[in-house]
């Protein structure tokens, strides 16, 4: 995004001091409809972790869908299995699993039951906005940029490991929460990023202008989404 306005949903005072923050979770209806509308809409809500008393939380900035069966990308796109089993719903639950033997991703269990079989949208990157110190503690670095901009990077500055996978996210101690008010910033898509399979489609969605994109996200041009 080249010469784009930079973007901020802390700057521009959308809920930006979480610590005054009475939340307002997503219902598991949010979660009930077309993967890759849920992942669109997702954008400048806020993902939320506790741990020992404590929150750390930022502004959802970037998201992939992934689909069902006719997904190659996907999870699901096998037999169900004891690692896969969560994308079959019901929707509306954590789906956390370990990639690369190196980091744990999260993702938000996300389809139209009766349509659809199965589904989630991985959360690829975040604006930080709440308990930034912990976050830095964990990362072991300081500027916001590199805390949570990237899907391994913000599970672990929020904490998030297979422990969460399952669980509802209408509730502590991992919730998804309204963030930024509807239509206050313009969402683009493009392909998603570090597939093989189905690597064509454009199911990958970020704020354009935000730093808080992971470093291949900003790499990757996008294309504008139409409006439904």
């Amino acid at each position: 995004m080249r010469g784009a306005r930079a973007v901020s949903f802390r700057q521009a005072g959308a809920g930006g001091d979480l610590s005054r923050l009475v939340p307002s979770p997503l219902g598991q209806d949010f979660y009930c409809r077309d993967t890759p509308l849920v992942a669109r809409d997702l954008l400048g809500k806020i993902l939320l972790k506790q741990e020992g008393g404590r929150w750390t939380g930022g502004f959802i900035v970037e998201t992939e869908a992934y689909l069902g069966e006719a997904d190659p990308a996907s999870h699901a796109a096998g037999k169900m299995t004891p690692r896969n089993s969560v994308m079959f719903g019901p929707p509306g639950q954590s789906y956390v699993y370990f990639i690369y033997g190196m980091h744990f991703c999260f993702n938000s269990v996300a389809f139209q039951p009766g349509v659809q079989r199965a589904g989630a949208v991985l959360v690829r990157a975040l604006e930080p906005a709440l308990g930034l110190e912990l976050m830095r503690e964990r990362r072991g670095r300081e500027k916001p940029e590199e805390l949570a901009s990237g899907p391994g990077m913000l599970t672990v500055a929020l904490g998030i490991s297979r422990a969460d996978n399952g669980l509802p996210l209408w509730k502590p101690p991992l919730m998804v929460a309204e963030g930024a008010k509807d239509g206050s910033f313009q969402a683009s898509n493009g392909v998603r990023i570090g597939i093989r399979e189905g690597a064509g489609l454009p199911l990958r969605f970020y704020v354009p202008g935000s730093p808080f994109v992971s470093r291949q996200g900003r790499q990757n041009n996008g294309l504008v989404l139409p409006g439904e």
